[in-house]
């Protein structure tokens, strides 16, 4: 059967010229993009120069970018011999741009820099060094160490970044200033040998490292000034720190019940408030029949939790255009399945086997959540 080509991601190798970037390479820096084509060949030509005595070589990962950053990339390519691409179609994010990129590299060491300029790459070789070397496991660049810090950020930015490095902290088992950071690099064999158990999500791929490690991680900090951003616009919005904020409760609780499935959970009963409010608004307020109050509230509830799903709970794969008004077609049909399934198993538990009228109509909440999370996964929104 044909793989589906909504999942597929297209690497481009171009092949080394004889200008020292044949055998062995010491660094393949990975380089994530997204609408990047302002700022991609100035962090190609700095991160080139500071790599100058380094035999390395820079994997851009760009999720198809409508801006053209992949097409600049290739030409690039066409003249550099040590870049490579890897263009994404169908699925975006940093921390899984880092883990393809690191499955395709060809450097003992792998290093992750922003494209955005924000991060200072005439640290590289320090950064690199210690892992190169053997004295380090992981080297990260912080912001948050004497020499450090960060340029031009509010009040307001400064206190998020504070709040998150605090609570990064408080789940982590190494000790890191600055576990936030998207800046650092470490062992190929050793980051690979973790990518099976990485979450994936988000942006924040270090945090993922570091929880996913059993091992204690033999640590080196450099500290570096994060730049402001010039060209382009910040990646960082509200569903991508609720992705942050996911993966934290993953890895704190996430055995017991998936962080996808909790917040899908939450919204859910949301939705409930939905209901009840558009049903007293019909029925009461425009003196509507209790029968149409009913079906108008269900269908703004579903509706509801179809948009915000799609917003939050699935924000890394959610839907846009022509898809979103199948998808909710989709999601309205299989959230009508599961009031059915939820009606049934709540009926049949309170008439044939005599349990209380709560337990019975729990037993068939729960069923249907349970149903429409999995259904509305694989067929909604294709995760399963």
């Amino acid at each position: 059967m044909a793989p589906n080509s909504s999942r597929l991601f297209l690497p481009l190798l171009i092949s080394r010229s004889d200008d020292g970037v044949t055998g062995q390479i010491d660094v393949s820096l990975i380089l994530p993009t997204r609408n990047e084509a302002g700022n991609i060949s100035e962090a190609i030509r700095l991160a080139g120069e500071a790599l100058a005595d380094i035999s390395f070589e820079i994997i851009v990962v760009d999720d198809d970018s409508p801006d053209g950053t992949a097409d600049l990339v290739r030409r690039i390519a066409a003249e550099d011999r040590h870049v490579r691409l890897i263009q994404r179609v169908g699925r975006r994010g940093l921390a899984s741009a880092c883990i393809e990129g690191a499955l395709a590299a060809s450097g003992r060491v792998v290093a992750v820099m922003d494209a955005d300029l924000q991060h200072d790459e005439r640290i590289l070789p320090d950064l690199v060094r210690p892992v190169l070397s053997g004295e380090a496991d992981l080297s990260v660049g912080t912001r948050y160490s004497e020499g450090g810090g960060t340029d031009g950020w509010s009040d307001v930015r400064q206190s998020q970044s504070a709040f998150a490095t605090k609570l990064a902290s408080r789940f982590m088992k190494a000790d890191l200033s600055d576990p936030m950071s998207g800046f650092f690099a470490m062992s190929a064999d050793h980051f690979r040998s973790l990518i099976p158990s990485l979450s994936g999500r988000g942006f924040k791929i270090l945090l993922d490292i570091v929880f996913s490690s059993k091992e204690p991680l033999r640590l080196h900090e450099v500290p570096f000034t994060f730049r402001g951003r010039e060209v382009g616009e910040s990646k960082l919005d509200a569903p991508t720190a609720l992705q942050f904020l996911m993966m934290l409760y993953d890895r704190a609780l996430g055995h017991i019940i998936p962080a996808r499935f909790a917040l899908f959970a939450v919204v859910g009963g949301l939705g409930v408030l939905v209901h009840m409010a558009m049903l007293m608004l019909v029925f009461q307020g425009f003196g509507a029949s209790f029968l149409i109050g009913q079906t108008v509230a269900v269908l703004a509830a579903m509706t509801f939790n179809f948009f915000l799903n799609n917003l939050l709970t699935f924000h890394d794969v959610r839907l846009k255009g022509w898809a979103l008004v199948k998808g909710w077609c989709s999601f309205c049909l299989i959230c009508g399945l599961g009031a059915i399934a939820n009606v049934g198993v709540a009926s049949y538990l309170f008439s044939q086997t005599g349990v209380m009228w709560t337990v019975s109509a729990l037993a068939g909440i729960l069923v249907g959540a349970v149903w429409n999370f999995v259904m509305s996964s694989r067929f909604t929104w294709g995760r399963l």
